[in-house]
């Protein structure tokens, strides 16, 4: 590839119409500067903030440099993908039916990972098809990224307060990927921030997790607890967690710009296994094979077992009483697994608390 005889402009323009075509809703490039923040993320780990998730720290600074990562790159273009699956008030419906599980909406199809690497690298295909061979790399939320950081410089969003990317024509229900590259293509204009004096994200958090603007505490936040965290979940945190069993997604639902989100175009993030209406007891009573195979292709399936009986079991100590519940939780009382006993219990005692005793 000789640089010289491509038109980089016209380039960066095909690409962009290129990733549209392959189902991306907006294709942005950028830079690899992100001294900024690196030194956000250095603050939020010097805090703690990241909890049990050791892997933000553990590549050194490959994650904020780009090149380190992968050697020659000096450009990053970021694609977003839709993938809200049904319209917002159902979903705010549901979150509030206590015998229904609440399950993050970007995890009710397929696993998104899959899908979107095939796209970037049908995109990268296509350009190599255009230009001859050059150096890239895909990356899909798996690797040491800042994802959200090179979204922002490469115009797709901003970083609300709730740390999401935020588009003023898509809200936040999107899903990200990088290619990183060799080619010195012209770069996008950062996007503006536009939240304003909003704080309805800080607000609407069930367990005060955005402890500042822009800043998440995961540690508190319900998405890292019943899907990073693999112990036994803090007492002060399981009552406000009602029905949500994987992720969390109020400070989504609750913001504004969301008002502005499409429905996803893609059949693979349509919800699977009727998740999107499923009971906290039917999904209770899975065994692990039945787990396994009904997250086959989710990316549910990787909190594992043993975390999504402890979460369904917090959620069922959070529904109002019910005496099939409590025969329900029973049956796993005495469980093998010590995590699995703690959070059954706990959620017996709720319920039991919830009448008296003598009723029993």
């Amino acid at each position: 590839m000789n640089e010289n005889n491509i038109d980089l402009q016209q380039l960066a323009k095909e690409i962009k119409s290129l990733g549209q075509s392959l189902g991306f809703q907006q294709v942005g490039i950028t830079d690899t500067e992100l001294s900024d923040a690196e030194k956000q993320l250095n603050h939020w780990l010097e805090a703690g903030f990241h909890g049990d998730m050791d892997y933000m720290h553990k590549h050194g600074t490959k994650r904020t440099r780009p090149s380190e990562l992968h050697e020659g790159t000096i450009r990053v273009i970021s694609c977003r993908m839709d993938y809200l699956p049904e319209h917002m008030e159902r979903t705010k419906d549901l979150m509030k039916d206590p015998v229904r599980a609440y399950i993050s909406r970007y995890s009710l199809g397929r696993d998104y990972h899959k899908l979107i690497r095939k796209r970037l690298q049908k995109l990268a295909t296509l350009i190599e098809q255009k230009i001859g061979p050059f150096g890239y790399r895909v990356f899909v939320d798996s690797a040491p990224v800042m994802e959200k950081a090179i979204a922002e410089k490469a115009g797709l969003g901003w970083i609300g307060k709730h740390s999401n990317v935020l588009n003023k024509e898509a809200g936040s229900w999107f899903f990200l990927g990088e290619l990183y590259i060799d080619l010195p293509l012209p770069i996008a204009t950062a996007a503006e921030k536009h939240c304003g004096r909003c704080t309805d994200c800080i607000d609407i958090c069930p367990t005060q997790a955005i402890v500042a603007p822009y800043t998440v505490d995961a540690r508190r936040c319900i998405s890292y607890l019943t899907i990073e965290l693999k112990g036994s979940i803090p007492e002060e945190f399981r009552a406000p967690m009602g029905n949500r069993i994987y992720g969390c997604d109020d400070c989504q639902q609750v913001c504004p710009w969301n008002r502005f989100a499409s429905l996803t175009n893609e059949e693979d993030f349509l919800a699977r296994q009727h998740l999107d209406t499923t009971s906290l007891i039917d999904i209770f009573r899975w065994d692990e094979h039945t787990f396994l195979k009904n997250t086959e292709g989710s990316a549910i399936r990787r909190i594992g077992y043993i975390s999504w009986i402890r979460n369904i079991a917090v959620a069922l100590g959070n529904a109002p009483h019910d005496k099939e519940i409590i025969k329900t939780l029973s049956e796993k009382q005495h469980d093998d697994n010590p995590i699995i006993q703690e959070h059954v219990q706990w959620a017996i005692t709720q319920q039991k608390q919830k009448k008296p005793l003598s009723n029993y």
